[in-house]
């Protein structure tokens, strides 16, 4: 039995789940931050990540009847060839912005990066949505959603000013920090791409599981070429809580492949965002690492952030859905928008 829900109430629930989600990715990061120290590889921690997420994802997938359809209906649409092969890149964008956050935010900071990677984020997410490549087909750019980006940006960059004072050498960073835009507009992208495979799929499970299969493998042989290089075997710590954070990860993903679907990857994302600096402070609150300083541009930064994505996602001019990168899927997904079943998307 489904219940129908207006478009609004699908839009505010979806943002609600989008801030929630967010608040894992700070624990995410510190969890894998410490695996990186504990062996002093990051790309090894991040496979670690990776591996873990897989299993679980796979687990999953095959341990239900929704998964298991799910998968026979992803290789039914892909041998027919309604699902475009770029899609599946999503995985190996996912391990590219692994890789280049691991490479990255030692050089030029965790601040600096998190403001770079909002940036091409939030600007990616924009576009990705205009040019119809998710799930939820072509949404065109109104002035509340362009404010929302700029207000978003904005507000990264007061939440963690108190960090970029003292900069040293500044034009050294060019590289990376074009680097780290690269990888957020990458970000969008993937989550459109994993919406789409989702949709098709009728459940965000099989495209995950492939999302993972392809992000592993591609982990596994940077680190072989590093290992070939001089690289070193690690020994893996015995704390469960340092495998953790590849569960929130798939959980993360399967989310945003459900959410994107019905309130667009520039809003999710933005959502993300939110739940992101919403999370890292209650994390520096309530879990403080050595040097942990709380700021009131933090709390500022953070409110800018939370206006600026109910803007984009209540504003006026609300976007229309229209036929996009999948065709008829784009106009089907229109129709679905508008209620969503209990308990998951229409499809699953």
């Amino acid at each position: 039995m489904s219940t129908r829900f207006s478009p609004r109430t699908i839009m505010v629930a979806g943002v609600l789940l989008a801030v929630l989600a967010g608040h894992a990715m700070p624990l995410q990061a510190r969890i894998n931050g410490e695996m990186g120290i504990r062996l002093q590889d990051a790309v090894a921690a991040a496979l670690v990540s990776m591996v873990v997420a897989l299993v679980v994802i796979l687990a999953v997938t095959a341990g239900t009847p929704g998964g298991r359809r799910g998968l026979d209906r992803l290789r039914t649409e892909t041998r027919a060839g309604t699902i475009g092969w770029w899609n599946y890149l999503a995985g190996i964008m996912g391990a590219v912005f692994v890789v280049v956050m691991a490479a990255t935010a030692p050089i030029i900071g965790l601040a600096i990066y998190t403001v770079v990677v909002v940036a091409g984020q939030t600007v990616s997410g924009l576009m990705v949505d205009r040019l119809g490549l998710g799930p939820g087909g072509r949404r065109r750019i109104t002035p509340a959603r362009g404010l929302g980006v700029l207000l978003a940006i904005a507000g990264v960059l007061v939440a963690v000013s108190p960090r970029l004072s003292g900069l040293a050498d500044p034009a050294a960073l060019v590289v990376p920090i074009l680097a780290v835009f690269a990888s957020g507009i990458i970000m969008s992208l993937q989550h459109g791409f994993n919406g789409t495979v989702a949709a098709r799929a009728g459940s965000p499970l099989p495209g995950t599981l492939v999302n993972y299969i392809l992000g592993a493998a591609v982990l596994l042989a940077v680190w072989l070429v590093k290992l070939a290089l001089g690289g070193h075997v690690p020994v893996l710590p015995r704390e469960p809580w340092l495998y953790v954070a590849g569960a929130l990860g798939t959980g993360n993903l399967i989310l945003s492949a459900i959410l994107t679907r019905h309130i667009g990857i520039l809003v999710t994302g933005l959502g993300m965002i939110a739940g992101q600096l919403i999370g890292a402070l209650l994390l520096d609150l309530l879990l403080p690492a050595e040097g942990t300083a709380i700021y009131v541009q933090t709390v500022v930064g953070i409110a800018i952030v939370l206006a600026a994505m109910f803007l984009a996602a209540l504003g006026p001019g609300r976007p229309r859905v229209g036929r996009g990168a999948g065709g008829e899927q784009g106009k089907k997904n229109e129709a679905e928008s508008v209620g969503t079943t209990v308990g998951g998307s229409p499809a699953d």
